[in-house]
């Protein structure tokens, strides 16, 4: 057993791109230069191992390659078999969760819209409504709730979903860690393209084997995302300071600093209740925004019966036209206030891993959209007679005898749709962390029952402080407001465009339709980028370099993340290395497991041979694992662990690869991920085993088959086998593996017994054994972190992005071993930098 098990920092810089670790005999020892003559020598207990050592050499491919697949399972869907009361009770939490931020837009939309482009007339009244009417029509409605929300990732929605959905159907994604068995998993549930949709194929081909349209992709991606949470903080602001200035119009003493200090303290209130969770506090306050939307209504209703019921003619939209005739560039100018009628709709889709497809469709058609619209009629009908109150259309236009209560949802309402985009905020960043696209952080799972419902501390005080800059800097609503439709724009042209790849890629739909929608809402909204771009020096600049942040951040990350990556596969070890090493792999083995963990899917490690160089000893069995999101939503239980075998039976020495979702939930302490693998690893055993004999019945010769060839078959750890063809492991001869041990040569020879089947079952029920007892002794998580640092001749650019800021991301960031909540006892880490 290995005697000091704290936590060890060992440190050692290798050049990637000249490096590779290779066995050398003793006789050429004086060939190895300076740097790699300081290696320790390894131990053995047999002497003939004495005269080996680990070097560093040039960089080789080894036939590492080939992984063993997984069995499908069902996924069940969370919201299936719901009973009507809970199904009255998920329309409410939709509504406080989902619609909070396009339902506040009547506070403001007039308001903006109308001090851009000041009322000259009441055909102006109309033509303005008749633009919000159809904007509401055409991009929440038709965009969002009809088509959009169908290009979900298994009930998963945002920038990010979008991206997984179209790396699982074309390898799009630049990190090399896919694997042939991933497509196994039963939440892929590819629809391959059909060859009679060549368009499709050829798409699908160019997407594949384009490096740049890959990185284009990612970046569309990353600036989408970066564009969601500048919407977390810009959301905020403008609805809380909104329904606060309504107290301008109830009590004429109030300025506006006060507001301001009333907004503040409002978001402080806003962001600290965030921890509760989704449900608790959806439950609670869906009920609340049910009021607000039939306040809409009703008062729309009043202030049509009691002002100008011919508003109803804005439904045609000939309006539109005498609109932008009478007032031009004035008219196009309003457009940025508009546009803010259609904010939240962003939020609908990104919020949909809460609540079912159905529910926010239903909700949104029947309830949402009438209420919106009776509310801007109303509005409007009002300014008929009412011009100068433009600048507070929608609390000018409430009855004096409810103005007060009015005032207080209002408030309740605009606090809620502020959480509605922070809770959308939370799953992108979650969904972009598993896709190794962010930084990783603290996620809270808030719900038991829907794995969905999280909370991220850093982020949500993070998004507070910013927004609470953003209000104390930015008062001005019609700023803000700009501010405001920049960033629901951006994130609405990145989706257009995305969903626009899903139906080329996925969907295989008429090609017409497929341009039609393209081009009419990327036209849309790059008209109305271009009304809010026009007002960017207003101060609205501000969440322009806010986003510009963010998005650098993520890019980083990534680029980082992806150069790490390629770095360790060309520092993998040579499977001849480890045949040569023999059994004992050059050092003594103690008795336990050691849980190596390492980002590789292939191959072995390098860090593991830094582990040889630099402990006394080594365990008796180790297991190479790696933590491996794969771009679906869950992994079912079942296919979690993906094992196989590394070179022979008595090195003891196999790879797990375990996979989540992005949206799985790591709460597994180390104990319960330990008892799973183990289990797991006996099945794939037993397994094997059986498999083996099955071979040996069929082909009397088989049983001198050498035992460092690999299983010919794929063995999931719950039973199933699949027929390969090929070798899991490339076949050596015989008389190529050196003996390095007595015991070596004596399971050598127990392997052609005369009784073959029982000898395989001894040979099984040994192996057991071992594993038994090397469990008993103990498991230490062997973690290796590798660094990276630009090599001395790289361009400064680079230098500044890996050395900088990516090293300060790194250092920074959660660990991933931190999930399993490993005690120090237990763990031991060792450190290596890799120049790039």
């Amino acid at each position: 057993m290995i005697e000091d098990e704290r936590d060890t920092e060992i440190g050692s810089s290798i050049d990637s791109t000249e490096s590779r670790w290779v066995f050398q005999e003793d006789e050429d020892v004086s060939e190895i230069d300076e740097f790699d003559a300081d290696l320790p020598m390894i131990d053995s207990e047999d002497e003939e191992n004495e005269e080996h050592r680990l070097i560093r050499t040039g960089p080789r491919i080894d036939s590492f390659d080939v992984e063993a697949l997984e069995v499908p399972g069902a996924h069940r869907n969370d919201y299936e078999d719901l009973s009507m009361g809970k199904r009255i009770v998920l329309i409410f939490q939709t509504l406080g969760v989902v619609f909070g931020d396009v339902g506040t837009s009547p506070l403001y939309t007039f308001s903006v819209m109308f001090r851009k482009a000041p009322i000259n007339g009441n055909e102006d009244i109309i033509g303005a409504l008749s633009l919000v009417l159809y904007t509401l029509i055409l991009i929440p409605l038709v965009k969002y709730i009809l088509v959009v929300l169908w290009a979900n990732d298994d009930g998963e929605g945002g920038t990010f979903a979008l991206y997984s959905l179209i790396c699982r159907h074309a390898k799009a994604s630049l990190l090399p860690n896919q694997l042939p068995s991933d497509a196994q998993i039963s939440g892929f549930r590819l629809k391959v393209p059909s060859p009679e949709l060549e368009r499709s194929l050829k798409i699908k081909e160019r997407l594949e084997t384009s490096l740049t349209l890959k990185k284009i992709l990612l970046l569309l991606v990353l600036a989408g995302t970066s564009m969601v949470i500048a919407n977390g903080v810009v959301t905020p602001a403008m609805s809380v300071l909104s329904s606060v200035n309504g107290l301008k119009v109830g009590v004429d003493a109030i300025k506006q600093d006060q507001v301001v200090m009333i907004s503040v303290a409002f978001l402080v209130i806003l962001f600290s209740v965030q921890k509760y969770g989704t449900s608790k506090m959806g439950l609670f306050v869906g009920p609340a925004l049910f009021i607000w939307f039939c306040s809409l209504a009703g008062i729309g209703i009043y202030n049509l019966i009691k002002y100008d019921s011919s508003v109803l003619r804005a439904f045609n939209p000939i309006y539109i036209y005498y609109f932008f005739a009478r007032n031009s560039t004035k008219a196009w100018y309003s457009l940025g206030g508009c546009l803010l009628c259609a904010t939240g709709s962003e939020a609908m889709f990104a919020d949909l891993c809460y609540f079912s497809i159905r529910s926010v469709q239903l909700t949104f058609v029947f309830l949402v959209l009438p209420c919106l619209m009776l509310g801007y009629l109303g509005q409007a009908a009002y300014l008929m007679e009412n011009h100068a109150d433009a600048g507070q259309a929608f609390f000018s236009s409430v009855p004096n005898g409810v103005f007060w209560p009015t005032l207080f949802i209002a408030n309740i309402a605009a606090l809620i749709a502020s959480r509605a985009m922070t809770t959308a905020t939370f799953s992108c960043i979650k969904q972009s962390t598993a896709l190794g696209c962010f930084p990783r952080l603290k996620i809270i799972h808030t719900s038991r029952k829907f794995m969905g419902h999280i909370y991220i501390p850093v982020l949500n005080w993070f998004l507070l402080a910013v927004s609470l800059v953003f209000v104390c800097s930015i008062s001005s609503i019609d700023e803000i407001g700009n501010a405001y439709g920049i960033a629901e724009v951006g994130v609405m042209t990145m989706t257009t465009i995305l969903v626009t790849l899903v139906m080329l890629l996925i969907w295989q739909i008429n090609i017409i339709i497929v341009l039609s929608f393209a081009v009419v809402f990327l036209g849309l909204e790059l008209i109305f980028f271009s009304s809010v771009l026009w007002s960017v020096t207003d101060g609205s600049w501000i969440i322009l370099v806010f986003a510009v942040i963010m998005f650098l951040i993520m890019f980083v990350w990534n680029y980082g993340s992806n150069l790490k990556y390629e770095t360790e596969v060309k520092q993998k070890l040579s499977t001849d290395l480890m045949r040569e090493l023999g059994c004992n792999l050059g050092t003594i083995r103690a008795p336990g497991i050691g849980l190596l963990y390492n980002e590789l899917v292939k191959g072995i490690p390098g860090i593991f041979g830094h582990f040889l160089t630099t402990l006394p000893a080594i365990h008796s069995m180790i297991i190479f694992v790696s933590i491996k999101y794969v771009p679906v939503p869950v992994v079912p239980q079942s296919e979690r662990f993906l094992f196989r075998r590394v070179c022979q039976k008595s090195y003891h020495i196999f790879r797990c690869i375990a996979r989540y979702g992005y949206k799985d939930v790591r709460k597994e302490n180390h104990q319960t991920f330990e008892q799973l693998l183990m289990e797991s690893l006996e099945k794939f055993i037993r397994r094997e085993a059986q498999e083996r004999s099955l071979e040996s019945d069929g082909d009397g010769d088989s049983n001198s088959e050498d035992e460092c060839s690999g299983s010919r078959v794929l063995i999931a750890p719950n039973g199933s086998v699949y027929s390969l063809g090929v070798p899991l492991l490339t076949d050596f001869t015989e008389t190529s593996i050196p003996i390095f041990e007595a015991s070596t040569s004596e399971d050598v020879e127990s392997q052609s017994s005369n009784h073959p089947v029982l000898d395989a079952e001894q040979s099984l029920e040994r192996e057991l054994s071992f594993i038994r007892k090397a469990k008993e002794s103990g498991v230490v998580y062997l973690v290796g972190h590798g660094d990276i640092r630009a090599r001395k001749d790289s361009w400064f650019l680079k230098k500044l992005l890996i050395n900088y800021f990516y090293a300060f991301l790194r250092k920074n960031c959660r660990r991933g071993i931190a999930n399993l909540s490993v005690p120090h006892s237990h763990l031991m880490q060792v450190g290596m930098t890799y120049m790039v």
